[in-house]
């Protein structure tokens, strides 16, 4: 048995920093981790933007169908408000069978048809290996059409979305790829839908790295940008040919650069952006419970729970019928500043009530859209007091403030205001008001309300981004070289002290070393132990009942290539060799030595201290030598 050096240190000096030259190993290392194949995506990613994109436009015309012909009596596609229309009492009834309709579809086709869209899109990549099942990608939209088309206060984003999703998803499953390569094309037909509809490619790929894709690496952006660029193109193509509007969907004229002044307004709108989202996401989901609580007491199935949720809808529709339906023409009359702010705060008020009780009926809608018309609302409601911007300005800061605050993406909620309005003067308080929400809503809320509806699922949404500890250090930073190895001619009766000798027993794997003292395979203590156990197995040498084959670490890979080596083979703990000699043992990495970058990021995180420290400078005053008393000679001596 032969015991080497001591562990070798987590942490390097500036002088090794300074001295230490790369290895072969470490300058194969990049950035981002992505590979040629990777690349088969694309073409994959491009024919699911086109699919996605035609499956929203006629998302949109089947929407505008039910309401022109439900509200006005109609065969038109067109995509209108139902605020105009004169029927009175009787509009109440329409949302309350839209409603029933799609109780009804939820019952008897898929219960996932219900809620916002981008939840279940959620829960699809987190847990279900972004498989959709082919029926939900026809009755999502048909439900979401029908509610939105029959006044529901909703987004065709959300539905629009999840079925650009869900086509995606189709596409990959006559593939045989990865649930991470799944992923990718399914997001890639949730932001080529949702490009179509507004327009807004970038905004689009932001949405899916901030709330769908999870990650931020070059595999899963690249194929996403690319379907959502040709989305962007085909809806140029249309809108061309006639087909759809070739202007913004919020077009407003252009505003002057704010002031200071108008900087820190836009930091009040935000802030109150941020407090939205806390009432908002506490207004859907208590709702919610509140329907539980409610119809569980009186045994009626949720079914029935939209068609309640419809009357409501009816019934605020005759306060304000400015809420029924998407509400892009009440956005951009809000922006126009043709609303005052008391019916501003009335169209916030209906808004609110019924598109919370609404979603919290279990029906089909998006959430997108509403965040828009009461964000600009209280941007309006908030511009009587601001100084340096006009109403309209104050609407658009909001709108984009609330869109933030609540789905906690306040670079997609800048983006999409600005691609929704073509409004670059007001990047700079956008920046301002979003961040400032997206703040006040991780201060005040656990979660956002799209992560909420996931949690109540049982799942746990982490969506912060952070640079792997893993992949900051390498093996050679962690490994133990305080190791125990065992000759491959020593009999096993030898080595029964070794299982009693406690300075080792933290020890789990012995290599096994031949006379030149190269690595011939390793033996586990367990192994060790049962063998002891045997008379028969005894008198063996270690080199009969030692593993031959192993999975070893070398000293510059990361520990994240060794986390994942151990976790591929299952072991949990590999011997450290040489890159360029295998056999040469360098000492053994466990489990337990890869949560030394965890314990080191945690010190960098909670560890304080004064790094530098401004001190108070005092002047030196030379001292005076003063000469004892007594009797002097006759050459004085220097003090100096």
């Amino acid at each position: 048995m032969e015991a080497r050096d001591s562990r070798a240190p987590a942490a390097r000096s500036e002088d090794d920093l300074e001295m230490r030259t790369a290895t072969a190993g470490e300058r194969q290392l990049g950035d981002f981790t992505m590979a040629l194949e990777d690349l088969r995506l694309i073409p994959l990613a491009l024919a699911i933007g086109v699919i996605a994109s035609a499956v929203a436009l006629v998302l949109l015309d089947l929407i505008g169908l039910i309401t022109n012909l439900l509200y006005y009596g109609r065969l038109d596609a067109s995509l209108t408000s139902p605020a105009q229309n004169r029927l009175g009492l009787l509009s109440v009834a329409i949302p309350i069978a839209g409603g029933l309709v799609v109780g009804v579809m939820a019952r008897f086709g898929s219960e996932r048809i219900r809620g916002h869209g981008i939840p279940e899109a959620m829960e699809t990549i987190l847990v279900g290996g972004s498989r959709i099942e082919p029926r939900l990608a026809i009755l999502k939209p048909i439900s979401s059409a029908i509610s939105i088309g029959t006044g529901g206060p909703f987004g065709a984003e959300g539905p629009i979305i999840l079925t650009g999703g869900a086509f995606g998803s189709l596409v990959a499953q006559f593939f045989a790829l990865s649930a991470a390569e799944r992923k990718t094309l399914l997001v890639a037909g949730a932001a080529a839908g949702m490009t179509a509809v507004f327009g807004t490619p970038i905004a689009a790929t932001m949405l899916a790295v901030e709330l769908l894709l999870f990650e931020w690496k070059p595999r899963s952006l690249i194929p996403v940008a690319a379907a959502s660029a040709l989305a962007a193109a085909i809806r140029i193509a249309f809108a061309n040919a006639g087909l759809v509007s070739a202007v913004p969907l919020f077009p407003v004229p252009a505003r002057a650069i704010l002031d200071d002044a108008g900087l820190l307004s836009a930091l009040a709108v935000g802030i109150a952006g941020g407090l939205a989202a806390w009432l908002l996401t506490a207004c859907v989901y208590g709702a919610e419970d509140g329907f539980k609580w409610v119809f569980a007491r009186f045994r009626l199935h949720w079914m029935w729970w939209p068609a309640i949720g419809g009357l409501i809808v009816g019934l605020g529709g005759l306060v304000d019928p400015r809420a029924l339906g998407v509400g892009y023409d009440s956005i951009r009359a809000e922006l126009a500043g043709q609303i005052s702010p008391v019916g501003l705060v009335t169209l916030f008020g209906v808004k609110l009530v019924i598109w919370a009780l609404a979603l919290g009926s279990g029906t089909s809608g998006g959430v997108l859209a509403p965040l828009l018309l009461m964000g600009g609302a209280i941007g309006g409601v908030m511009s009587p007091v601001l100084p340096g911007g006009s109403e309209a300005t104050w609407c658009l800061i909001g709108m984009a403030a609330a869109l933030a605050g609540v789905t906690r993406s306040p670079f997609t909620g800048v983006i999409f205001a600005l691609e929704l309005t073509h409004d670059q003067n007001s990047l700079l308080p956008l920046l301002i008001a979003c961040i400032a929400a997206d703040a006040i809503s991780v201060l005040a809320l656990k979660r956002s309300i799209l992560t909420e509806k996931v949690a109540r699922r049982g799942f746990h949404v982490m969506r912060e981004y952070a640079v792997d500890p893993l992949e900051a250090l390498f093996v050679r930073d962690v490994m133990r070289t305080n190791v125990v190895s065992l000759e491959a001619t020593r009999p096993l009766a030898e080595l029964e002290a070794l299982l009693v000798d406690t300075k080792h027993d933290g020890q789990r794997l012995f290599p096994v070393t031949g006379p030149d003292r190269a690595l011939l395979g390793v033996l586990g203590r367990r192994e060790v132990a049962r063998a002891l156990e045997s008379p028969s197995q005894r008198t063996l040498l270690v080199a009969d009942v030692m593993q031959r084959r192993m999975v070893v670490a070398w000293p510059d890979d990361t520990l994240r290539r060794a986390a994942d080596r151990m976790a591929g083979s299952r072991v949990g703990v590999m011997p450290v060799v040489a890159r360029d000699a295998p056999a040469a043992l360098l000492g053994l990495v466990t489990t337990y030595d890869l949560f030394r970058a965890r314990t080191r990021l945690l010190e960098e995180e909670r560890q304080r201290a004064h790094v530098l420290r401004l001190r108070r400078f005092t002047t030196l005053r030379p001292r005076v030598a003063t000469a004892a008393p007594g009797p002097q000679s006759g050459s004085d001596r220097s003090a100096g």
